[in-house]
């Protein structure tokens, strides 16, 4: 068996070509840390969800569980799925859990699948709050085989990561990190667990008005995560939530949950991680998920631009980009704006690192050291004047602002007065002025003094409107650091002596069951001991169950587990549903 380290997963092309900004989320894949005990949990799942999901999903799903490399009896190996992935033109990375929104659809534009390279305690075998190795590669991976869904995946991504986040988002994320930390670690306290899912009801409990980065994570949710498929009264599961949950796989066929043909207005339909979906959208194929993407799309700052997408940035208190007419585009974190009556923006100031762009390129001279204390600038057209300044020729330029020498001033209709040196100017390919370069320039609006010559060079962008607004940078090499990592990591279990001896217990059958032929004298004395020291052991004795051909182990097993399935209702159906997986055969042989 291969091991993964993370000098192997960056030597794939397809991860290479990420900015630094997403491989700071990329961590090693550690195979050896699986305990025999995850792949039994692993082996468990996808046994049984081949079986019954062979019959209610997507057609797609069976047949992209071989195309993206993931085996039915151990967990994946990521170096091993890339190489196969590769093929289909996707790669895949491992995370730490959650990672912040705006991130994770980064990767997706990226045609990378972020996988939380953890897996569920055998405690939470149905259902798991927090991303794990079953929910993203069993679940994501094999849909995206469909080329239409997965250009689907590609252009959510593409557009999500553009989504304006609001501070509301990044504090709902950071609660659902850390719940789902807390509840997939051992030895927690549980009225800690307690506080961290009473943090996360609050906040979803909360009124407040959606951001965009909200709203496409709906409908992410209701597609991605929760997707039905087809005919309304028959639909196919293809949402990875759906297909890597054994609880939920089931329950979402029953006739109590509602199906809804899928619209725009999934975008405004919230959704509760913890709990299972009392409604669920089918759209008729996977082609008319995008076609409502780009329906929804229209409605965002991205698309729209204007003084409401400046004011998204300034509220969301995270990098943001503008874009002008002339292509130009400003990158920082967007602090202030002035607008005139008529509510148009007039002025605009960003803190910290900024970067000035053009066609998604940095331009030279331009980025966050260059402007390392903030940026500013007025916009709007020139007092009494019929053309913009952007509009101008270098010829009307220099004979209507610098008349004498190269000192120019201008006044804008909004009232905001530009003095200072002429240095040079920067225009676009089709000749439109982008940026003035002044030096002993001043800048006021009123009493407002908003520019002083003691602050350096002024580089004035030329603009007379906002013709896009969106997260993120425009050059993706201009912000190395654009996202914050959570503070909150994983906990990692300390096993104890009682669980690294269980660890062996299941070693030894998974090394019995790989053999040619099963000793099963070793074999019943395993269960007797595994009987004795570990009376509630229910997933071992299924595996064990599994490969005894002797009558009487077959038996005394089959009637201890029946025994647990009385004794404990909450594993009963996890129990049965185990013993279901024995093949008829094997039953028929011994009853």
């Amino acid at each position: 068996m291969e091991v993964i380290n993370k000098d192997q997963i960056e030597t794939n092309e397809l991860i290479e070509r990420l900015p630094k900004h997403l491989k700071q989320f990329v961590k090693p894949q550690n195979y050896d840390d699986y305990t025999p005990i995850n792949q039994a949990v692993w082996r468990y799942v996808m046994r049984k969800n081949a079986v019954y999901l062979a019959k209610v999903a997507h057609c797609s799903y069976i047949e992209g569980l071989v195309k993206t490399g993931v085996e039915i009896d151990r967990i994946p190996n990521l170096y091993g799925m890339n190489r196969i992935l590769k093929e289909i033109g996707w790669a895949a990375v491992a995370v730490d859990g959650f990672i912040p929104p705006n991130a994770f659809m980064e990767f997706q534009a990226y045609k990378v699948l972020v996988i939380a390279s953890d897996i569920r305690q055998l405690e939470h075998m149905e259902y798991t709050p927090s991303p794990d190795i079953i929910h993203e590669s069993a679940g994501h991976a094999p849909i995206i085989a469909n080329p239409d869904y997965a250009e689907y995946l590609r252009r959510l991504g593409a557009i999500g990561a553009k989504a304006i986040v609001s501070k509301y988002d990044m504090d709902l994320y950071e609660a659902v990190r850390k719940l789902s930390i807390l509840k997939e670690a051992l030895g927690i306290p549980q009225e800690e667990i307690d506080k961290a899912e009473q943090e996360v009801e609050q906040l979803q409990q909360m009124e407040v008005t959606l951001s965009e980065m909200a709203e496409i994570r709906n409908l992410q949710w209701w597609t991605v995560e929760y997707g039905l498929v087809g005919d309304i009264d028959n639909p196919k599961i293809y949402g990875a939530g759906l297909l890597s949950s054994i609880g939920e796989s089931k329950w979402c066929m029953r006739d109590e949950v509602k199906k809804i043909p899928y619209s725009l207005d999934a975008a405004m339909q919230k959704f509760d991680i913890t709990k299972p979906q009392p409604q669920l959208y089918v759209a008729p194929d996977f082609a008319y998920l995008t076609e409502i993407l780009e329906d929804f799309a229209n409605t965002l700052s991205l698309r729209k631009g204007g003084t409401e997408g400046i004011q998204k940035l300034i509220e969301s208190g995270m990098v943001g980009t503008i874009e002008l007419g002339t292509g130009l585009q400003i990158s920082g974190l967007f602090s202030k704006m002035l607008v005139d009556q008529n509510n148009d923006i007039i002025f605009f100031k960003t803190n910290g690192g900024t970067s000035l762009s053009y066609r998604d390129k940095e331009l030279i001279g331009h980025g966050i050291n260059a402007h390392a204390d903030g940026f500013s600038s007025p916009l709007g057209m020139l007092k009494d004047s019929k053309i913009s300044l952007e509009d101008m020729s270098p010829y009307d330029f220099k004979v209507r602002y610098l008349t004498n020498g190269n000192e120019l001033t201008l006044e804008f209709e909004s009232g905001i007065k530009v003095s200072g040196t002429y240095i040079t100017d920067i225009r676009n390919i089709k000749g439109k002025l982008m940026i003035v370069q002044l030096e002993n320039c001043t800048v006021t609006y009123g009493d407002e003094v908003l520019f002083l010559p003691e602050y350096g060079v002024f580089d004035m962008v030329v603009g007379t409107n906002i013709v896009s607004a969106y997260a993120g940078a425009a050059d993706n090499t201009s912000f190395p650091y654009l996202y914050e990592p959570s503070e909150i990591l994983t906990i990692k279990p300390i096993k104890s002596e009682e669980s690294k001896r269980l660890e062996k217990f299941y070693s030894t059958v998974r090394e019995l069951r790989e053999e040619f032929y099963v000793d099963q004298d070793i074999l019943g004395a395993l269960f007797a001991k595994v009987k004795e020291v570990y009376p509630t052991e229910w997933l071992l004795c299924l595996e064990i169950y599994e490969i005894a051909s002797d009558d009487f182990l077959f038996d005394e097993i089959y009637i201890h587990l029946n025994d647990l399935m009385d004794t404990y209702p909450k594993i009963r159906q996890l129990i049965r549903e185990g013993m279901e997986l024995v093949s008829d055969k094997n039953l028929l042989s011994h009853h």
